[in-house]
This record gives C-alpha cells, structure tokens and sequence, in this order.
C-alpha cells in the first residue's frame, strides 16, 4: 500500500525495514530534511550524534564489522563527507557493511561549480572510488528502491561499503510511494562438481593445511568440523582470528603456520587474500590449492588454484563437509604435533614478553566473549600473533589498511551494535588522539567501554624505524604528552591508571564493574621490535612463482 512520504521519511522507512535500529550521524544543512525523519520515527531507529563525521563513519563500521550485518552513518557534503573517507576506506578493505548516507547541494547546482556550501566536484565519483554501489537519490519514489538496492549489494557476495547522496531540495520533496521488502542476498549457487574435485584433493593429501581471513567469520562451525575430519591446522591472521576457538590445538598463529608450510601438501584457503602464502612464504608445484571466496576476482588475483569456488563460505563449506568422507583418507591426531609447535613457537617469541604479559593481562580479565578491538601499536601487533580469540568476531582489525586512531570509535560503535558484551580498545597515544573527543559521544550517549591507553609519547614504531635507516636521525615522531587523567575526567569518563600488567589486571576488573566510559592510561617505555614476526618469509625450500 502506498503512502504520501518525503524523500526522508521514506529513505529512514526504508532503513527501517532493513533492520537498521541506529544511524551515526553528524547533522548540517544539507540534511535536515533527513533528520527530521528520523526524530520522527525516532521510536524505531536512534539517531548517535558523534563529535567529529569520522567518529560517526569509524562507529558504523566497528557495528557493521561485531555483528556481520549493515550499519549506517549520516553526514553532509563535501568536508563532511570527506572527513569520512578514512572509515570508507578501511570498510572496503575489510568487506565490511557500512553504508553512507550524504547529503547534496540543491539538485540544480550539482555539477556546476557555482561554489556553494560544501561542494566539491564530482562527490559521487569519489564515493565510487570506495563502495560496491553508490548511487544518487534523484526523486522521492527513488529512495525506497535505492536504499533497498544499496543493501542488496551489501549482503551479497562480498560485503562493502555503499554510498547514497541526496540533494537538499530533495530530501524534503513528497510523493505517494511504497516501501518494499528488506533486501535480501543474491549469492552464488553452490557448485558441486567444484566441490566434489575439492573433496578429492583434501581427503588425498597427507598434511593438510585451512587457512581463513574475514570471509570464514559466519562459518565458525563448518571450519572448525572441518579442521577435525582433515586433521587440519587452521591458520589465521588478524581477520581471521577467532574462526576457530584457540584453544583448540589446531588452531596456529603466523609463525606456527609458517613452520608447517614446508611440508603441507594441500590447502584449503576461505574467504582470505592467501597473499602473504602467495608471495611471501612461497608456493611450488607440489602445493595443492582450494580457494572458496565470495569475489570470483579474488580467487586467481595472485596465481590461479587447482580448485576455485565462488560462494557463501557456509554453504559451500556445507557441501564439502557432505562430500569429504568419500574421499578422506584415514588420518592419526595432530594434537601432540601442533601442541609441541605452540610451545616452540611461544619460545621463539619469548623475547616480546613486555607486550605479552600485558596482553595476558587483558585476556584474563577480558570475558571470552569480549571484544577486542585492535589498534596500531606495539602491543596490537603483537596482539595479533599472541592474544587468545575464542569466538568468531571478537577480535577486529583494520586489517590491511592500517587504520591509524580507529580504535575509540570503532569501539564505540561496536559496544551499540553489541550492548550484551564487554568492549575494550588497546590504543597508543597517538592513535588515541585522533579520536579522543568521541569520549563525549559515549557519555553522552551512555555508551560504557573501556580503551587500555598505552602512552610512549611517540609515534611509536617511528622513531624505531628511523633510527634503524639512519643510525640516529629522528623527525616527527615524538609527541608533546598532554595529562590524559585531566583529558578524560573533562569529558566525564572515568580515568585510570595502571602501572604494570598486575595493575592492568585490578583496573580492568574495576572498570568493567563500572560500566561506564573508562580510559586506563599504561605508561611503556620502548618495546621489543615485533616486526619479524609480522613479516614472514620463505617456507618453502626451491619455491618458484605460480600462476
């Protein structure tokens, strides 16, 4: 049934529809038509108002990235869009959900450089340049069919980023329209001839390998069922981490993976770019590859696989655990193997115990089914290789973007779309400060979570590196240090501090009990280098180029 809207009402209606219960947003002119629609539905969907339009974008992507399902930000034109390109940029890389919703100079002008208020040239060229589809609200009957399409493509195949701009003038334009169904996925079928030669390839090899990234997050279940059938280590770095609970004996970080490499004869790779495999660790002829991936692209962008299968990794992975007993040979346990490559991968790296012990601070402290959120500081990626994940999407990197001071409202936009769990942020001081006024959108907004600060007054890895070219020039790196205890009282979160991982330990546990906004300053002094361990290489003895 058809009903009289504005080009707002039924843009928010639509969203509605979708499942959208929050928008992040940062009001202005250009949208105020918008806004209104929403304090008028305001029973069915709130309205976050952050500090900073990149506060808004980061808070829409860490929802969109804990929960697997599209989150939404509102912003205006122009500097207000733009201000959002670094989230656009990480969701893309990190197939992630968001949709921007953009307001537009009068219709009549776009397109004219007349210079009016935010404009810029060719606003939705730009979003094209980060979105799978992007698109402009031209007329109220539109908005319906566009925002309902936006989502289409956002839960099918490979999840990312769309964009819809709307003009001023026509967010407030009404017609009579109707608002269609929620969108729903349009996935690849299932090939079965494809999974059947899979089937054959890893049920035949000796020393079978699962490799996962972002794309095996739903498929939790089916990898780790599949991981015992083949007696088959599970490899993940950072998007991948938590597929298969770690304290499974199969499940193996980077070093432990790289040392299983040489001998593994089949692999089987699930919703990852396989690239540090590809071209760092090595590949010869003898490596059998099965690829199962939502982007047909994505399946032969490095070499191509024996076996490539375009797809949901749930169903296909269904399928495959349907055909594989046919063919799998029958195999003794990896246990006391992959047990006895832990403890010498963990002797191996022993040598960053400063960043481990504080890590093993927060995963006592922090519930299994927490949510860390990852930052780019020497304890994160140290964190990527050591810290125990036991549940799918709980632990959530900016992956290969990145992403520099996401970590604060990243975290808060978690916390929204997962109010039931703890959610905490491990942030250096510099990163921290590209967000840090978002500390007033979560009192505000009464959103509890908690960043672990760890200052160092530098850009940290920086300086390290510099002195490393140089021998000794440094140059803007070091950083003034402002009173973080002052900084964050002024915003009306609770301030702590911590002294040492047994301190870090006291903090955590009282700042989860007071479920309020928390920042627990850790001041560290330099940390062992943990760059060797995030960049493997060889693997293979004699590898030569594939593809």
């Amino acid at each position: 049934m058809s009903q009289r809207m504005t080009t707002g009402e039924a843009a928010v209606a639509t969203l509605i529809r979708n499942g959208v219960s929050t928008v992040f947003c940062l009001p202005g002119v250009q949208s105020d038509h918008l806004f209104d629609a929403l304090q008028a539905a305001e029973a069915s969907i709130h309205a976050i108002h952050t500090r900073h339009e990149q506060g808004a974008a980061y808070m829409a992507l860490g929802a969109a990235m804990a929960t697997g399902t599209p989150a939404v930000y509102a912003v205006v034109p122009g500097p207000g869009f733009l201000n959002t390109m670094g989230a656009l940029s990480t969701a893309y890389a990190v197939n992630a959900p968001v949709l921007a919703m953009v307001g537009q100079i009068p219709a009549a002008a776009i397109g004219r450089s007349l210079g009016m208020a935010n404009e810029i040239p060719d606003q939705l060229g730009v979003m094209r340049t980060l979105t799978k589809y992007t698109d402009r609200i031209r007329a109220t009957h539109e908005a319906p069919l566009k925002v309902t399409e936006a989502f289409r493509q956002m839960i099918s195949g490979r999840k990312r980023p769309a964009a819809l701009e709307c003009a001023i003038d026509v967010w407030s334009r009404g017609a009579p329209v109707e608002i269609p169904p929620a969108a729903l996925p349009n996935n690849a079928l299932v090939d079965l001839d494809a999974v059947a030669q899979a089937a054959k390839l890893l049920g035949d090899a000796l020393r079978p390998m699962i490799i996962v990234g972002g794309g095996a997050q739903n498929a939790s279940a089916e990898v780790t069922a599949l991981a015992e059938m083949l007696q088959a280590p599970v490899v993940a770095h950072r998007m991948g981490l938590g597929v298969l609970d770690r304290r499974n004996p199969l499940c193996a970080n980077m070093v432990v993976g790289q040392k299983l490499w040489e001998h593994t004869d089949a692999v089987l790779a699930v919703g990852t770019r396989l690239s540090t495999q590809l071209t760092q660790w090595g590949v010869d002829h003898a490596t059998k590859i099965v690829r199962i991936d939502a982007d047909a692209e994505e399946l032969d962008r490095i070499a191509a696989p024996e076996v490539g299968i375009v797809g949901d990794a749930v169903s296909v992975l269904q399928a495959l655990l349907d055909a594989l007993p046919a063919h799998n040979r029958l195999r003794e346990s990896r246990r006391d193997e992959m047990l006895g490559l832990h403890a010498e991968a963990a002797r191996q790296l022993a040598f960053l115990k400063p960043q481990i012990a504080y890590l093993e601070a927060i995963r006592a402290e922090l519930p299994e089914h927490g949510i860390f959120v990852d930052e780019l500081t020497p304890l994160g990626y140290v964190g990527r290789m050591m810290f125990p994940v036991y549940q799918p999407r709980t632990f959530l990197s900016p992956g290969y973007q990145g992403t520099l001071g996401w970590g604060v409202a990243a975290a808060l936009g978690v916390k929204v779309a997962r109010p039931d769990v703890p959610v905490l942020t491990l942030s250096g001081d510099a990163g921290f400060l590209f967000n840090a006024p978002e500390l007033a959108t979560a009192v505000q907004h009464r959103i509890p979570f908690i960043v672990v600060l760890v200052v160092d007054n530098a850009y940290a890895s920086a300086p390290r590196i510099q002195r490393d070219r140089s021998g000794r020039r440094q140059i803007a790196s070091e950083m003034h240090k402002p009173d973080y205890q002052k900084l964050v009282e002024a915003y009306g979160a609770l301030a702590m501090k911590a002294g040492s991982p047994e301190e870090l330990r006291g903090a955590l546990r009282a700042a989860l009990q007071a479920d309020v906004p928390t920042v627990i300053e850790v001041s560290a002094g330099p940390m062992p280098d943990p760059w060797r361990t995030q960049r493997p290489s060889g693997g293979r003895r004699g590898a030569v180029p594939r593809g």
